[in-house]
């Protein structure tokens, strides 16, 4: 196996077969350098490639952290809105003297003259009271 044949074949010497063995050594050549570029060509196409969907990758978790918060942020802004549009019902109330008279007279316990206040227990003071 590790010994290889005797060649009994002699080659003729004229010149259309050195011609053959040159092209078939430059044939031989170019199609090991037409490997080599491939080779090269695709580590660098597989480097780019790499390249290429790492950022992706970290692009798209960047995009998903910003809509999380454009989210949050939505959810804040709605419920600011709603307290704005509250509050700015109560101040139309408070502009309002009834109103006003009203809140005096439940909050503060303020009476016109002549009038007498009973309080009156709130469910849940009754509640405590039984137990």
């Amino acid at each position: 196996m590790g010994v290889k044949p005797k060649n009994t074949v002699t080659s003729l010497e004229n010149n259309y077969m050195l011609e053959q063995e040159v092209s078939a050594r430059s044939a031989a050549r170019r199609r090991k350098l037409l490997v080599r570029r491939l080779s090269v060509f695709l580590v660098f196409t597989i480097v780019v490639c790499t390249l290429l969907i790492s950022t992706l990758v970290s692009r798209e978790s960047a995009l998903k952290a910003k809509e999380e918060e454009k989210a949050r942020a939505e959810e804040k802004l709605a419920k600011l809105e709603k307290r704005q549009l509250m509050l700015e019902n109560e101040i139309v109330k408070l502009n309002d003297d009834e109103y006003i008279a009203k809140l005096a007279r439940s909050e503060y316990f303020l009476s016109d003259k002549g009038e007498i206040i009973f309080n009156i227990p709130k469910d849940k003071d009754k509640d405590k009271e039984k137990d």
